[in-house]
């Protein structure tokens, strides 16, 4: 009798494990990027700007993803020389400011070059205070991409709406620096 019920126990415990090894098969790990952007917009909205900054983008298991990123923008010496300051030493010419940007559930495509693309509704803050001056209604579009050796290594960041003004309509780039599973 004792053998009949530790063969039942037996089997549910079999049961339990299969049925839990198959939900965490079905069920795909959530992603966790973080980096750096380093690039310069083009000659538009007083710029050409220097864009420097930390961004972190997480992707949960539900296809849904949020963004944020703090960036530093200047203006280059040929931004300086273009807005009629020509001093280059002179730090108000540089029209140094912040930006910090969130979007929040943006939608996640995983494209079938590898690259991953997330779109949606940004809040962008100008020094800290919102809207910034460009306007308050701007969504991005993100692209996670790699190569061969490195499948997730580069990020495009590209401003649409009201954004585009500040940012210009070319991608901002940057470079993954962690990728969590």
């Amino acid at each position: 009798m004792k053998i009949k019920g530790l063969w039942w126990v037996v089997q549910i415990g079999v049961l339990l494990c299969g049925s839990g090894i198959n939900s965490l098969a079905q069920r795909a790990p959530d992603l966790h990027f973080r980096g750096t952007i380093s690039d310069y917009t083009p000659a538009t909205g007083g710029g050409p700007w220097e864009v420097r900054g930390q961004w972190s983008l997480n992707i949960d298991r539900d296809g849904k993803a949020d963004f944020t990123a703090a960036l530093n923008m200047e203006r280059s010496d040929l931004g300086v020389m273009q807005s009629g300051g020509g001093d280059l030493n002179n730090p108000a010419a540089r029209n140094a400011h912040t930006h910090h940007l969130k979007l929040v559930d943006g939608a996640v495509t995983f494209l079938p070059s590898g690259a991953i693309e997330v779109t949606g509704p940004v809040t962008i803050t100008g020094n800290g205070t919102f809207p910034p001056p460009f306007g308050p209604s701007s969504t991005l579009t993100i692209e996670i991409t790699g190569g061969n050796s490195v499948p997730y290594s580069n990020i495009k960041v590209t401003f649409m709406g009201d954004a585009q003004t500040h940012f210009g309509m070319q991608a901002v780039n940057g470079v993954v620096r962690r990728v969590r599973y």
